[in-house]
């Protein structure tokens, strides 16, 4: 007698192997056997698209897989089972009735239900009138389905979803404004009570019950934001929040924007304020810890900015062949000037260590010096760069400025010549050199090549002396005619106007 049950069920699981891989294949055909028949009409054909059949198949398996799915009108389902010794396929179609004939054996309501639930129910039916059936029940096409979108949106439009979709998921952010309230979402389904979602709820902590699966024929209203206000700075979520009645600073700060950073500085809490503001640029108000704690009331579009405290550090600045762009593109001779934060009592060699991608090639670190007030300090920078354990004499002090000199030394060349401008030093060279870079002299401006040469320092340099970096060679402006040329026209004119006074006076006299 086991041997034989055994047998049977074996005969059973290769007959309804064979009828899932026939159940997948088969045509969009109605069955001849008129007692088996549901329906006639086909049910829709899959694209020919390879994508879209691929689309096809993972929401299908998705939704065999998921206990939320509920059926959904145009759902096609495929039962198959072995009736009397002959295989049974039979195709279901629900319509917006919602209710399925189950071959001749039954009809369910199959609202409100999941596809597990009508599955265990069909596969119930067809058992109970047909025992050791192998029934199946699959689902073949999931239903794709129609909803309406309106109000704060960029165009009222239907959008074409599925069951499996939420209601944040058919809010696609280039349908919404910037005036869009996603606190306040209302659904008008076709049959039952409207309801109101919050989804921002249920994107921030996860509340599903805010986010609803869409269903067919659904009105989505968005509704309009109240208080939009925006907070920056030092907190753990910054950014745009929609706040709802009553909340004010507080939430924003702990609920909203997740509480402040550790390094916060709530004493200094900047707030601009646009509507309703004294003047068209809005008005700066400064709030403290005592006004989060206090709920400081907020107005549409206030924006709020909590600082760092490390705002509050002592500044001093990094000028000369200095950078702090990684790719630098600046010609050599551009010099650049940092605002550098710091803690009181650091090293200068800590402060180089940390900040090395300051420098560059052209940067002479070897010959850097300090200007605090009047003073000028010299300082080798090279054994602070490449000895970590090196310490230096000279900590920093606020408003000290570091110079970094160019490695590439150049000489300026200003005046009565033909191109002005800053020429690479090369040493041993002339005065004469640089000016013939420059074009030479303006002849009509400068005669018996009269020059003015300055170093560095600001010591005036004869024709005779060597030409050191970052001279100024300036070519005097000393042409009579250039001159006269110039402020003859204006003597001339003033003469004759004399002139012409005169003569004019003597007449009538």
């Amino acid at each position: 007698m086991k041997q034989i049950i055994a047998g049977v069920q074996l005969f059973f699981f290769f007959t309804n192997t064979a009828l899932f891989a026939q159940a997948t294949n088969i045509s969009r055909q109605s069955t001849t056997d008129a007692s088996r028949q549901n329906t006639t009409i086909p049910s829709p054909a899959t694209s020919p698209n390879s994508s879209e059949a691929d689309k096809l198949l993972k929401r299908t398996m998705i939704a065999m897989s998921s206990p939320d799915y509920r059926v959904t009108a145009g759902d096609v389902y495929t039962l198959t089972y072995m009736a009397a010794g002959t295989p049974v396929i039979y195709q279901i179609i629900v319509d917006s009735t919602y209710k399925i004939r189950v071959a001749n054996l039954g009809i369910i309501n199959a609202a409100g239900k999941t596809f597990p639930q009508l599955k265990t129910e069909v596969e119930r039916i067809v058992s109970n009138n047909y025992p050791l059936s192998g029934v199946q029940l699959l689902l073949t096409e999931p239903s794709f389905f129609t909803v309406y979108i309106t109000g704060e949106v960029q165009t009222a439009q239907e959008s074409q979803t599925w069951a499996l979709e939420r209601l944040s998921d058919v809010l696609k952010q280039d349908i919404l404004t910037e005036y869009t309230s996603l606190r306040d979402v209302s659904v008008y389904p076709l049959n039952g009570q409207t309801k109101t979602y919050d989804l921002f709820k249920a994107l921030r902590f996860g509340d599903i019950q805010q986010n609803p699966y869409v269903r067919p024929g659904d009105r989505i209203q968005v509704n309009r934001a109240n208080r939009i206000v925006t907070i920056e700075g030092s907190v753990e979520r910054p950014g745009s929040y929609q706040l709802l009645p009553g909340e004010n600073l507080k939430e924003l700060v702990d609920y909203y924007a997740g509480g402040c950073t550790p390094l916060a500085d709530t004493s200094r809490i900047a707030l601009v304020r646009y509507v309703d503001s004294r003047i068209e640029s809005g008005d700066k108000i400064y709030l403290t810890q005592h006004d989060v704690q206090a709920n400081y009331g907020l107005h549409h579009w206030d924006a709020i900015e909590i600082p760092r405290i490390v705002n509050l550090m002592p500044i001093m600045f990094v000028e000369g062949a200095v950078s702090q762009v990684e790719d630098e593109v600046e010609q050599a001779s551009t010099s650049n000037r940092l605002a550098i934060r710091f803690n009181e009592g650091e090293n200068y060699a800590s402060l180089v260590q940390r900040n090395q991608s300051w420098f560059s090639s052209i940067s002479d670190t070897q010959n850097a010096y300090i200007l605090r007030k009047e003073e000028r300090i010299p300082i080798n920078l090279n054994p602070m760069l490449y000895d970590s354990s090196y310490r230096s004499t000279y900590f920093v002090k606020e408003n000290d400025i570091l110079i970094i000199p160019f490695r590439q030394y150049f000489v300026t060349v200003a005046g009565a010549v033909a191109i002005p401008g800053r020429y690479p030093y090369i040493p041993d060279r002339s005065w004469d050199y640089y000016v013939a870079l420059a074009g030479g002299f303006n002849v009509d401006k400068n005669v018996r090549s009269a020059v003015i040469i300055q170093d560095i320092t600001g010591r005036q340099l004869s024709k005779s002396d060597v030409i050191t970096p970052e001279s100024i060679i300036t070519a005097k402006t000393n042409s009579f005619l250039y001159y006269f040329n110039k402020y003859a026209p204006i003597i001339t004119t003033t003469l004759s106007l004399i002139l012409t006074s005169i003569t004019l006076s003597n007449l009538l006299k």
